[in-house]
């Protein structure tokens, strides 16, 4: 796993494409601690999963943030094309995390067929119905494979856009670059 994590603990880390570019800025506010500059209009597109262990340390109107399951952006792709046309942005920040609830989905379902239950008031059936239904749908697998793949599939769609796939830590909150083979 750690063959495709790239630690950004200097500017020397960042890799030359992201260089001058906001994926470096994203990275020099998070993991740096560079002093915010002041923005007028979103500079980026960050997709990240949903999860509230997560939080940014980024400038006020800095980017865009889409949060997913898993940081998937498979059924938000009219909002990535909004960010993009309307509002300008020329690169998009992918970024998964370790731990992600999104990995394994099946090994869940009787937890969540009973929190449907007792916390949403479904019956059984309704609730099974609806885990087998979207499962495949926001199942990732294996959390670097999954940004690694997405961070492709937005760049085939947005050929113009520079995508970077990333990953956050959870035990030390950093920010790190993803290679891709």
């Amino acid at each position: 796993m750690d063959k495709y994590i790239i630690s950004v603990n200097s500017l020397e880390d960042v890799l030359p494409e992201y260089r001058d570019t906001p994926i470096e800025l994203l990275l020099k506010y998070h993991n740096l601690e560079y002093p915010h500059d002041t923005y007028r209009h979103a500079e980026l597109l960050i997709g990240m999963c949903m999860d509230y262990r997560k939080h940014l340390n980024i400038p006020n109107n800095f980017a865009y943030i889409l949060r997913t399951g898993g940081g998937n952006l498979r059924y938000s792709e009219f909002k990535v094309s909004y960010a993009i046309a309307i509002g300008g942005i020329t690169a998009i920040a992918l970024i998964g995390h370790d731990n992600c609830g999104m990995v394994n989905l099946m090994s869940k379902k009787e937890k969540f067929v009973q929190g449907m239950v007792e916390k949403a008031g479904w019956d059984k059936n309704m609730a099974e119905d609806h885990f087998t239904h979207f499962v495949p749908m926001f199942e990732i697998g294996n959390e670097l494979d999954f940004v690694l793949s997405e961070a492709k599939r937005i760049r085939n769609r947005y050929p113009k856009i520079l995508v970077a796939p990333m990953f956050y830590s959870m035990s030390d909150k950093t920010l790190s670059l993803l290679k891709e083979s």
